[in-house]
């Protein structure tokens, strides 16, 4: 699932591309990935766009008459640019935004479509749409710590709570975990001042860099390579490999239909987490779909 770093970097394409350019027509290849019906999406033809703005994983593009589109890439969701009123891919495309110079297709890999287009009217409708997870970046420790002490949950799902922490999903919060030596398990009640202010500096750390690197690798271009696996990343995706610290072989546990990557030596004191033992500790602290990595439950 693109995450933050993601996210921002196809913002800042977007905005180099089509701020101040009109949305000439919508196709729509798929009926489910529009998921409102009023207004319109055909309200949104012959508006320009006036900006963008990230909405935890979402993609908000800003338009004219107090318009928004809301773009939910999930899993698997892509956007592409491409020549003007270039065709949808017939396998996975979904729709596709004509503007003057251009073509932008929204894709999605798999049988299963979870991506999905808003369109809303107002800041009042598009707040609807914001988790309302904190924002890490620019964040001070007191509110870092107030976020992470709300509920008393697992590392790992305190970091990817989207109502928790805005944009860290899977992949980042593994990187994040290793990069403050802790345990995906540990959890937020045990931790002590020194681990939280540990965890907040490295949160920062990890997503400004992979912004950064992100930005750097997309230049003036389009993004083209969005993915959760990265040959640069430590240890998420990595198992049995060295970790970059200790070279310990990452380890790796699954639950479901997610995994998460940690290296034993790092984050737990030598200690291997049996999936069994995350079965009987998480208990319903753990999502069971990779949709509820994005959408928990209240509680």
């Amino acid at each position: 699932m693109p995450e933050l770093p993601d996210i921002t970097a196809y913002i800042g394409a977007l905005r180099r591309l089509l701020a101040g350019q009109p949305i000439q027509k919508v196709r729509l290849a798929s009926p489910f990935v529009l998921r409102s019906v009023d207004p319109p999406i055909r309200e949104i033809e012959g508006k320009c766009i006036r900006g963008f703005r990230r909405l935890g994983k979402r993609i908000v593009f800003e338009l004219d008459d107090d318009l928004y589109l809301v773009v939910h890439l999930m899993i698997a969701g892509r956007l592409r640019w491409g020549d003007t009123a270039q065709p949808i891919p017939k396998k996975n495309g979904l729709a596709a935004f004509d503007f003057p110079d251009g073509t932008l297709l929204l894709t999605e890999a798999g049988s299963k479509k979870r991506a999905s287009l808003h369109v809303v009217r107002g800041e009042a409708a598009l707040r609807e749409h914001d988790p309302g997870g904190l924002e890490v970046l620019g964040s001070t420790l007191a509110k870092f710590r107030a976020a992470l002490k709300r509920e008393n949950r697992t590392l790992k799902r305190a970091l990817t709570n989207p109502r928790t922490f805005s944009g860290i999903g899977n992949a980042y919060s593994d990187e994040i975990l290793h990069a403050a030596r802790l345990s995906p398990l540990k959890r937020t009640a045990q931790l002590t001042d020194e681990e939280i202010e540990r965890l907040h500096r490295a949160t920062i750390e990890q997503l400004t860099a992979w912004i950064d690197r992100l930005q750097a690798e997309v230049g003036t271009g389009f993004p083209k390579k969005v993915t959760a696996f990265r040959d640069d990343m430590a240890v998420h995706g990595k198992f049995g490999q060295p970790c970059p610290v200790c070279r310990s072989p990452v380890q790796r546990i699954v639950f479901a239909e997610t995994q998460v990557n940690y290296c034993a030596t790092c984050q737990t004191g030598g200690k291997l987490l049996a999936d069994r033992a995350l079965s009987r500790l998480l208990k319903g602290d753990w999502p069971k779909t990779l949709d509820e990595w994005e959408h928990p439950t209240a509680g």
